[in-house]
């Protein structure tokens, strides 16, 4: 008869880390995409699983039932936590989008996009689309995914994680991507309000113009002209967030 030795050990602590992976994939940019099927979420998070198991395997002692359910909604919702501090940051992008489609006149286009599951006109879903591609072309999601490996040294994968620290990191990432949101479109943004401005002192003028009539194809054409220039700087915009994101886990989890 052939004998397969099974390991429960490392069976269990590798299932515990997959747990936290496939969470933290299915919430953080750019796996939360919903064009990856939750299956291939999935069979990556295991996958990942299995690379860290060397790490989280030695020193980990077999949990009874009960413990060991406890230890899968422990990671669980840990896995989901770190992602969510990571999707607060990179939505300083689709932020900035926003930002440029109310201000150039393209938000009474806006429509919900199933595939990335936002709700914003044109250039809300073109940011987005971009960060998700940079972050691939760019291996800024292998930055992200070693914040994850790490996070497993501060705490294991029987561990918990002291809610005291996402609350106030997620505080602190949600004021910075306000405010990056801003920085990003912040030069568009001071040249349309300033058309706003030359439009309002044209009406004084000459009460007789449309200024309402005038404003939308002006600023549109504004928003077109000098777009380019807010769009050739995300590259380096995905590149401080993932470093940002990366500092973020470690902080957290440290």
């Amino acid at each position: 008869m052939m004998h397969i030795p099974i390991d429960f050990v490392w069976l269990e602590a590798t299932a515990l880390a997959c747990v936290r992976i496939t969470a933290f994939l299915v919430i953080a940019p750019p796996f939360s995409h919903s064009a990856i099927p939750m299956r291939i979420k999935a069979m990556l998070g295991a996958g990942l699983a299995l690379a860290v198991s060397p790490v989280v395997a030695p020193g980990y002692e077999r949990l009874d039932t009960g413990g060991f359910l406890l230890a899968l909604a422990g990671q669980a919702l840990t896995g989901a936590l770190l992602g969510f501090l990571v999707m607060a940051l990179f939505s300083a992008i689709q932020g900035a989008g926003h930002l440029v489609d109310t201000f150039g006149g393209f938000q009474m286009a806006q429509a919900f996009d199933p595939g990335m599951a936002i709700n914003g006109a044109q250039f809300t879903r073109l940011f987005q689309m971009t960060a998700i591609l940079l972050l691939f072309a760019s291996d800024g999601y292998q930055l992200v995914l070693a914040g994850l490996f790490r996070s497993f040294d501060a705490i294991p994968v029987t561990g918990t994680l002291d809610l005291a620290r996402p609350a106030e990191a997620l505080t602190g990432a949600v004021g910075q991507m306000m405010l990056s949101a801003v920085q990003i479109a912040g030069p568009l943004l001071i040249v349309l309000f300033l058309a706003d401005v030359g439009l309002g002192l044209v009406t004084r003028v000459a009460p007789a113009l449309n200024a309402f009539a005038m404003g939308f194809p002006i600023k549109i054409a504004l928003t077109l002209l000098l777009v380019g220039f807010v769009y050739a700087a995300l590259p380096g915009v995905v590149a401080v967030i993932a470093d940002d994101a990366v500092r973020l886990l470690l902080g957290v989890a440290g």
